[in-house]
């Protein structure tokens, strides 16, 4: 069956705000999709409805069709979310953080933690403690998580934080070679993504006083 996510008429308030409503959209293989919107319009709060780690006011999220309520299981083995923090244990490496991540995932494993390492620009850094590396190097073990285990859906808030011009490139064909192999990218950025070859979308989200 052929991998869709799609959102239907999605609403949500925050202390009496409406931050969106009658939002819509459809993905399939191959999509990326950039959410767009001033701060404080609701960016972050849409991914982690998308997750699943809060709930939408109302609307439906479809995985294959079904309500990602219904089956939670079978989406979260297929998606994977790296949001504002990079959620990585200081007194550990970034050897034993990857572990601890594939051995919290239902998914397969995919690359070892040591080549997803290296992919990510972090050869030589296994063994460091992650308190001890910079703001963009603890990113990169962040964004490390992606290549261990194989998800069809990458979920990414602001992945370009702190990381230089070259792993922003990287970064970039990470996610391009992800879409082109059939899997689907929602992220926010604030910076101006090029992925050449790949169906790139943008949805605004607003704030509606």
């Amino acid at each position: 069956m052929t991998a869709t996510l799609v959102a239907k008429d999605l609403e949500y308030a925050r202390n009496d705000l409406q931050l969106f409503s009658g939002l819509n959209f459809e993905l399939g293989p191959g999509d990326v999709l950039q959410i767009e919107g001033r701060n404080g319009s609701g960016k972050t709060t849409l991914l982690r409805i998308l997750c699943g780690l809060i709930q939408a006011d109302k609307g439906q999220i479809l995985w294959c069709g079904q309500d990602i309520q219904e089956d939670r299981f079978d989406y979260s083995i297929n998606t994977s979310y790296i949001g504002h923090h990079d959620g990585l244990k200081g007194d550990c490496t970034p050897l034993e953080n990857l572990a601890l991540s594939l051995a919290l995932s239902a998914a397969e494993k995919n690359l070892s933690p040591h080549d997803a390492l290296e992919k990510v620009g972090l050869k030589g850094f296994d063994h460091q403690l992650c308190r001890t590396l910079s703001a963009g190097q603890r990113r990169r073990v962040a964004l490390a998580r992606l290549l261990i285990s194989p998800t069809r859906l990458w979920i990414l808030d602001e992945p370009f934080t702190a990381i230089d011009q070259k792993g922003i490139g990287e970064l970039e064909q990470m996610i391009a070679d992800h879409a082109k192999s059939g899997g689907m990218v929602i992220l926010t950025s604030h910076h101006t993504i090029n992925l050449p070859g790949v169906d790139f979308k943008t949805l605004i989200v607003g704030q509606n006083l």
